[in-house]
């Protein structure tokens, strides 16, 4: 052992300003999850605030708020998973498909840069396409279709924030699946071209199977990520659809917790949230592992 140190010393320390990042920012906040079963007063610290076991699950449980959080993620998550996570996908198959190289790089650039604006700046450019007073709803109501302000329609919410989630990431998520592409075989595609086969036959039975590993593992990361359908996005429109369509788990904890004051409640709530990602993680993995690919851990 101190001879592996001593040897891959020069790397150790370069991965010690991450580790000492993650267990900073991200393990050392997890033992403030201990709130959760406390009657939390900020005045009295965590260790003077008295113990109430699971009091806090009991009363989140029983409340209809928490429930109608939990149905929106629930429904926005399963929109996502059915329309945008196979659109990085579609993306990468598509552009693997163009054969002359700077036309895939300028689609490539302009699809990914959206992931480097903020949700301020999307949500606002969809408010200026597609809001009441919206270049998109202007030009319909002057032709004598009325569609009304689809930012502030409950009934549509959802499908909105799923087509902005698709704007603003689906370019991003391309590189890693053009990125899996690139690394096929290209004999694997010669020898189905000489067999007869033609390019769906190739795609199906080439090119799907030859990323089927990172479809696998990036399934399994988002699932571990599910419940988290992205705060500042929900924040940001939650005034304008009411909190009936727009609130989820993340936005009932801030709301709940930082500006009600009820800090073992949201603290329950966001636990729960935490080892539900992480059962949904370790079912994925295995799942992973029964079709012989290698997850994310063995």
């Amino acid at each position: 052992m101190l001879e592996r140190l001593r040897r891959d010393w020069t790397l150790l320390a370069l991965c010690l300003p991450g580790v000492l990042y993650f267990v900073t920012f991200f393990y050392v906040p997890l033992l403030g999850n201990v709130i959760a079963f406390k009657d939390y007063a900020p005045f009295l610290g965590i260790s003077g605030s008295p113990w109430v076991g699971l009091d806090n699950f009991v009363a989140l449980l029983e409340e209809p708020e928490f429930w109608s959080a939990v149905g929106n993620t629930l429904q926005i998550t399963a929109l996502q998973l059915v329309l945008y996570f196979p659109a990085p996908i579609a993306l990468a198959l598509l552009l693997n498909s163009l054969v002359g190289h700077r036309i895939k790089r300028f689609i490539q650039t302009v699809v990914y840069l959206p992931h480097f604006l903020s949700w301020v700046v999307v949500v606002a450019m969809f408010q200026q396409v597609i809001g009441g007073a919206g270049t998109v709803s202007t030009f319909l109501n002057s032709h004598g279709i009325t569609i009304g302000n689809l930012m502030s329609n409950a009934d549509t919410f959802k499908l909105l924030v799923t087509a902005q989630v698709i704007w603003k990431d689906c370019g991003w998520g391309t590189i890693i699946f053009l990125a899996a592409i690139t690394a096929i075989d290209m004999s694997h595609y010669e020898a189905a071209a000489i067999d007869g086969a033609d390019w769906k036959r190739r795609l199906w039975h080439v090119t799907l199977p030859g990323i089927r590993s990172v479809i696998l593992m990036m399934l399994i990361l988002r699932l571990g990520d599910i419940l988290s359908v992205g705060f500042e996005q929900m924040v940001l429109q939650r005034d304008a659809v009411g909190a009936g369509a727009a609130e989820v788990i993340d936005t009932y904890v801030y709301y709940h917790g930082i500006r009600d004051g009820d800090w073992g409640m949201s603290t329950a709530a966001g636990l729960m949230k935490g080892l539900i990602g992480a059962a949904l993680i370790y079912a994925a993995n295995k799942l992973a592992h029964r079709f012989g690919e290698q997850g994310i851990y063995r």
